[in-house]
C-alpha cells in the first residue's frame, strides 16, 4: 500500500498524509482567514437568527453509552473540563426533500453545509454512505484533525463519535423529521468536552475553539435547510446545557439503576 492510502486497520491519527493531503492542507490554509471571517461575521450579522438557551446540566445530558467501544475511542468521559450538551434545531419551511432524502445528502457530502476554509470532512475510510464503523476525519487547519467513526445510522439520522488525538471528546448526531404540517425539522445534537488539557485551555477556558464550533454548527443548520430546498425565517434554535464534570456525571446504567 502506498503512502497517504487510507488504511482502516491503522489508527487514523496514525495516517501518513500523502502529497495530494500535504496540498490540500495547504489550500486550506490559504482560505481560512475568509472561512474564520466569514464564520465571526456571522457574528455581527447573521444569515439567520439565532435563539440561545443557556442552562444547567445534570446526569440526564449524558450521550448514550458507546456501542461496540473500540480502544480508539475517546469518549466524554476521557476529555478534559466541564461537558456541554447542545441542541441545534432548525424548522424548515417549503422543504423539496424530506427528512430521509436530507440526511441522505448530507451524509454522503458533509462539505455542503460546511464553511469553506474553517472545516473539511475526509471520508478517509468510508463509502461516502456512513455505514456504522466506518471513519471520517474533520480537517482543520493547525494541529485540530479530528477523527470521527459512525456509531449508528438509520433512515433520518446518524451519530459519529470522536476517536483519539480529537479535539473534542463525545458524540454528535445529526438528524431530521418530517412534522405533520409538512414541514422539515432539521437538528445536531452534540455532547462534548475537550479531548485533552491544551485543547480545555482554547475550548474551556478562552472559548476560542468552542464560539468558532458553535457558529459551525449554526451555519450548518442553516445551509442544510438550504440544501433540503427550503428556508428557515425562523432562524436556529440553540440550547445548551453544561455538566460542571464530574458532579453530577454518571453513566446511563447508573442512573437508571438508582432510579430503580
Amino acid at each position: 500500500m502506498s503512502i497517504g492510502m487510507a488504511d482502516p486497520s491503522l489508527g487514523t491519527s496514525t495516517w501518513i498524509p500523502g502529497p495530494r493531503q500535504v496540498l490540500r492542507e495547504a489550500l486550506m490554509l490559504t482560505r481560512l482567514p475568509r472561512g474564520v471571517a466569514g464564520v465571526l461575521w456571522r457574528c455581527v450579522k447573521p444569515d439567520a437568527t439565532v435563539h440561545t438557551i443557556e442552562e444547567a446540566g445534570d446526569h440526564r445530558d449524558l450521550p448514550p453509552p458507546l456501542p461496540d467501544a473500540t480502544l480508539r475511542d475517546q469518549p466524554l468521559e476521557a476529555g478534559f473540563g466541564p461537558a456541554l450538551h447542545r441542541d441545534f434545531r432548525v424548522r424548515v419551511v417549503g422543504a423539496r426533500r424530506g427528512a430521509a432524502e436530507l440526511i441522505d445528502a448530507v451524509a454522503r457530502d458533509m462539505n455542503r453545509a460546511v464553511v469553506p476554509g474553517v472545516a473539511r470532512f475526509d471520508y478517509v475510510a468510508a463509502s461516502g454512505a456512513l455505514r456504522v464503523g466506518e471513519e471520517l476525519v474533520v480537517r482543520m487547519p493547525g494541529p485540530w484533525d479530528g477523527p470521527v467513526r459512525v456509531l449508528t445510522r438509520t433512515a433520518t439520522s446518524f451519530r459519529l463519535g470522536t476517536l483519539a488525538g480529537h479535539l473534542e471528546a463525545g458524540q454528535i448526531e445529526f438528524a431530521a423529521r418530517d412534522l405533520p404540517d409538512g414541514e422539515l425539522e432539521f437538528g445536531i445534537t452534540t455532547w462534548a468536552r475537550a479531548g485533552d488539557r491544551v485543547a480545555d485551555v482554547l475550548y474551556s477556558r478562552l472559548g476560542l475553539a468552542k464560539q468558532i464550533q458553535y457558529l459551525l454548527w449554526v451555519e450548518f443548520c442553516v445551509r442544510a435547510a438550504e440544501l433540503s430546498g427550503g428556508h428557515a425565517p425562523d432562524g436556529v434554535t440553540v440550547r445548551t446545557r453544561t455538566v460542571a464534570w464530574p458532579d453530577g456525571a454518571h453513566s446511563p446504567e447508573e442512573n437508571s439503576s438508582a432510579a430503580v
